[in-house]
């Protein structure tokens, strides 16, 4: 989770895509745009020439539950505007074969955001 935050963080669109399985889905709930499998990552990430402009991604909280390896992380995002949400994943062979995130668009920091219930 840490490398696909520096491979965003840096525009390294390839640094990112390698965490995911050759044939992992990436959704955002409730957009009904599923991306399909590393190559398509690769491009939505940026590709070879990178996005046009920088991204930002801040790990608040991250759990897994190695039996099941399902992974779960709290994040700031930010792109075009900024986003808080939840990510959920499912881990095969130590990649990523599912990303299912869920966002909420808000111009607030995560301490603004979070008020008196931080932990």
């Amino acid at each position: 989770m840490e490398t696909v935050a520096r491979g965003w963080n840096t525009n390294n669109a390839r640094l990112a895509a390698d965490c995911f399985a050759e044939g992992a889905l990436y959704s955002a709930p409730p957009d009904p745009k599923i991306r399909r499998g590393k190559k398509e990552l690769f491009e939505f990430f940026g590709g070879l020439s990178g996005r046009p402009r920088p991204m930002q991604m801040t790990w608040h909280h991250l759990a897994f539950d190695p039996p099941r390896q399902i992974g779960f992380g709290e994040y700031t995002f930010t792109y075009k505007e900024r986003t808080h949400g939840i990510v959920v994943v499912h881990v095969v062979d130590r990649h990523i074969a599912n990303w299912r995130e869920y966002e909420h668009v808000s111009p607030l920091s995560w301490e603004q955001l979070v008020g008196e219930n931080k932990f």
